[in-house]
């Protein structure tokens, strides 16, 4: 029962990081970032990073690299929304619009 429960904890971070990829593709497709709260993201990251550590310490190896997995795919959405908020203030990038 414990691997069952393990197993599906695994699975279930994968579906986890997988439901920040079409957020990160719509931001790289329109290069718009506008509405989404960086400082919530950032907040995200900040909580993947410590429950990857905590799984490290825990030697819990599914929730490590679950929460890094979606470290890496929320972490893009923090990264490109700075990266287009910063260029729209000073008019390096434009929105091509549209989702």
């Amino acid at each position: 029962m414990k691997e069952l429960v393990a197993a599906l904890f695994g699975f279930g971070m994968a579906i986890n990081a997988c439901l920040f990829v079409p957020q990160a593709w719509r931001l790289w497709k329109t290069r718009d970032a506008r509405g989404l709260s960086v400082l919530s993201f950032a907040g995200f990251n900040t909580l993947q990073f410590i429950g990857a550590l905590h799984g490290y310490f825990q030697r819990d190896y599914a929730l490590m690299w679950g929460m890094i997995a979606t470290l890496v795919t929320c972490g893009s959405i923090t990264l490109l929304a700075l990266r287009f908020n910063y260029a729209a203030r000073h008019g390096s990038v434009a929105p091509t619009g549209g989702a």
